[in-house]
């Protein structure tokens, strides 16, 4: 068991506040006390994606989330998704699962009928909490078997984009007003609908925060992923700039409409090879269909004109597939999303057509964290796949992840032994596109600091859209 189970009885201070957003101290990301510190104030009071719904389908559908030390078992119940502490009123035991809490849970299970029974004295409790047997009941006092006081202990829960989400903390402020508008839009691009298609996961010696903060930014594109920025250089050097060092070249005024159009399809493949649930083969398909297309003879016309023309016919033919697929070009004017979405404090997501990626994170140590890729999509009613009940875990170093991760991956165990160099006192964001960045460790800030909860949330919804962002002010 990790030394940081009861850490909310504890009063810490923060050792390593950020006092210039430009600049992140290195020991925020390996300091023993400053792990202390989040592990007693962030994760007992923040909003975390504990399940996806496809895991728990039926009534009496139960799956563990754990975190830190605790265990809450996520239960769908006949009036909804409901979640308790996983202990057993008696003595402690865990109900059901509780061989992982190290390394994320995942057990998972049935009780509509068996209920939970504590492996310890058999001891059991119904999906809705409530106790319905105690052993020899008669060796008890009567005021130690309230009825009241042996139910489960529930957990805050909220069901938002197919997924149920727990908060230890009563008081903190509702899901949807925590992260705010870009709830909204995601669910206009069809999050409700998606479904995972697979489920991989990975233990990184790297702190949950440094694994998170690659996919803050996409300033990291032409060194740690060439093969897009060689496919698309218009689109990333107009977004960090056209000296690249050569790695990838400047747009060329005079390539062609058919190279551009040839290049966006290049990219769009590299895209659904390096990450399937950003881009889908079948997406990619529909992409190809229209590569011949009529299209205006001015590049600055002829990419945004096939890119509308690609999306009305992957939503098109995604609907008449059986796909409940959102109008690409309706959410793109109205709802428009980045191409990272991040929800504080350690879950992210990934649209760009009818699909998405998704990625968890959750610490394990100072210095370890357990990462999560989800690869969703649509499907026609009837043809869903099995829900993957539990990740597939590799190596950090496999070469069966896709390449895109793999290409993370292969950089962030380099940086967080780099972050305890001698010397090295602080990163150096850019203020215009590492923002994000300095932004959420400000909000990690604020929660050690117990700011108010009126604060937090609004902090928090300012997170939404802020890829590739600037530095903002909280104050």
């Amino acid at each position: 068991m990790a030394d940081y189970d009861f850490l909310d009885t504890m009063q810490t201070v923060n050792p390593f506040p950020v006092t210039d957003p430009r600049a992140i101290p290195a020991a925020r990301y390996h300091d023993e006390a400053f792990f202390r510190a989040e592990s007693e104030h962030v994760w007992p009071h923040a909003w975390q994606m504990a399940c996806r719904l496809e895991t728990i389908p039926e009534v009496g559908d139960w799956i563990e989330y754990a975190i830190l030390g605790k265990s809450v078992l996520v239960v769908r119940t006949g009036t909804g998704i409901k979640a308790f502490h996983n202990h057993c009123r008696h003595r402690g035991v865990p109900i059901a699962g509780g061989t992982n809490f190290e390394t994320g849970g995942n057990a998972s299970g049935n009780c509509r009928h068996s209920g939970f029974v504590c492996p310890f004295h058999g001891w059991r409790w119904n999906m809705d909490g409530e106790n319905t047997w105690v052993y020899g009941r008669h060796l008890f006092d009567a005021d130690q078997l309230d009825h009241a006081e042996l139910a489960l202990k529930p957990v805050r829960v909220e069901t938002w984009g197919g997924c149920a989400f727990v908060n230890f903390d009563n008081a903190a402020a509702p899901l949807h007003e925590t992260f705010g508008p870009v709830l909204g839009r995601l669910e206009a691009h069809g999050m409700n609908e998606l479904r995972a298609e697979w489920w991989y996961a990975t233990e990184l010696p790297a702190n949950w925060k440094i694994a998170m903060e690659a996919f803050m930014e996409g300033y990291h594109v032409m060194m740690t992923h060439p093969q897009l920025q060689r496919a698309a250089p218009g689109l990333y050097n107009s977004r960090y700039g056209l000296d690249t060092g050569g790695i990838g070249l400047p747009i060329d005024p005079e390539q062609s409409v058919a190279e551009n159009i040839a290049a966006q399809i290049e990219h769009l493949e590299l895209l659904s090879n390096g990450m399937a649930g950003m881009v889908q083969a079948k997406e990619v398909a529909i992409a190809r269909e229209l590569a011949d297309v009529s299209l205006p003879e001015t590049v600055a016309e002829a990419v945004p004109m096939w890119f509308g023309l690609v999306q009305e016919a992957i939503t098109r033919k995604l609907r008449e597939a059986g796909e409940a697929v959102p109008d690409l070009n309706a959410v793109c004017q109205s709802y428009p999303v980045n191409a990272v979405e991040y929800l504080f404090p350690n879950y992210f997501l990934l649209p760009f057509f009818t699909s998405m990626a998704s990625y968890r994170i959750r610490p394990l140590g100072p210095e370890r964290c357990l990462f999560e890729i989800w690869s969703l999509t649509h499907f026609a009613p009837g043809e869903e796949p099995e829900a993957p009940m539990e990740p597939i875990v590799l190596p950090f170093d496999s070469q069966n992840f896709p390449m895109i991760p793999r290409q993370d991956y292969s950089n962030i165990p380099l940086q967080q032994r780099g972050l305890h160099s001698k010397g090295f006192e602080f990163m150096r964001l850019s203020g215009q596109v590492e923002g994000l960045i300095s932004n959420y460790q400000r909000l990690i800030d604020a929660y050690i600091d117990q700011k108010d909860t009126a604060e937090l949330s609004a902090a928090s919804r300012r997170l939404g859209g802020n890829f590739d962002g600037p530095i903002l002010n909280f104050d």
